[in-house]
């Protein structure tokens, strides 16, 4: 008789899970689809399809991601609506696909004037601790002081760190007859992060902070759905403690440099004591500077790899 009884528990379940669902849709129906109006006028939308509600057409795009063929993604899309423009949706999100030269040249001569700068969802609630939503300016505040951080006099001043970065990490970590390439390049930009940004130098802390990183890395373009388990959960557990951590060195700066024992161009940290949110300054230059950097050293390196003429002709420096 067990079954029986348990069949409309079963049911209330299921019913439960559709109104959720419904309602969760009916919630982020518009942001759901493309807009066609500016100003009150309809403009038409480049050809393509959205795919499923909310989840749209990611599986496929991080399907091909996983397998290293993400050209296929476009490449396909850009064949079967034989344009250069389509439109999709991702990570919950609608969005258009510039294709090719044109497109890139097109989306970087035009910020400010034709586009701007966006970022998704579930990178804006990774950035910030609290519950307020980091907005897309964050970043253009944050490149705005990039060009102060980063003259050719502070530049001096982090020479001899990377120098001694890179040749420890040579020295521990490219050695035996095979090398996981990914692996060592991932913990060579973290360690070159955490020592430029935050004067992090202890092996432990690194340990520590290393997988709630990684999991930020994980999450930052998953579909921003907070439930246990999914890869945003993960990213959001991971943000909290790097927020943590370097609300932690902030207060322990300010008190260092008050009493002379740390200097103010020891770091990039303690160049940007005087600006407001510090926290979601500094992780979001760790993420700027993380995923992107790992994949193109990785990218580096097997091109070389792949390509032995190419590899020689570096060594001798004629490509440099």
């Amino acid at each position: 008789m067990e079954p029986f009884f348990l069949l409309p528990l079963l049911l209330c379940i299921i019913s439960f899970t559709c109104l959720s669902i419904h309602n969760f849709i009916t919630k982020h129906k518009p942001q759901l689809a493309l807009n066609n109006y500016s100003n009150g006028l309809k403009v038409p939308l480049p050809p393509g399809a959205t795919g499923w509600p909310i989840v749209g057409e990611s599986l496929d795009y991080f399907s091909k991601i996983s397998n290293g063929v993400i050209e296929k993604f476009v490449a396909e899309r850009s064949n079967k609506y034989s344009s250069k423009v389509f439109k999709t949706s991702l990570i919950g999100h609608p969005m258009a696909i510039l294709c090719g030269p044109e497109g890139n040249k097109f989306i970087f001569s035009n910020e400010k004037k034709l586009v701007q700068v966006w970022l998704p969802s579930s990178l804006k609630r990774t950035l910030t601790k609290s519950s307020n939503v980091v907005h897309n300016d964050h970043f253009l505040k944050v490149r705005k002081m990039l060009p102060s951080l980063l003259k050719a006099n502070a530049l001096q001043n982090y020479v001899g760190i990377m120098d001694a970065v890179i040749k420890h990490h040579l020295q521990t970590d490219w050695v035996g007859e095979k090398v996981e390439v990914t692996h060592v390049v991932r913990k060579y930009i973290l360690t070159l992060s955490f020592r430029l940004f935050l004067s992090i130098d202890d092996p432990k802390k690194f340990d520590e902070l290393s997988k709630p990183m990684e999991d930020i890395e994980n999450g930052i373009l998953a579909l921003p759905v907070d439930l246990p388990g999914t890869a945003f959960s993960g990213a959001m557990k991971g943000s909290k403690v790097l927020h943590d951590e370097i609300e932690a060195i902030i207060k322990q700066r300010k008190i260092d440099l008050s009493e002379k024992r740390a200097s103010p161009k020891q770091d990039m940290l303690s160049q940007m004591l005087d600006e407001l949110d510090i926290s979601s300054h500094i992780l979001g230059l760790l993420i700027g500077g993380y995923s992107t950097l790992i994949a193109t050293l990785t990218f580096i390196m097997k091109y070389l790899a792949e390509l032995p003429q190419v590899y020689y002709e570096v060594l001798r420096g004629k490509l440099l």
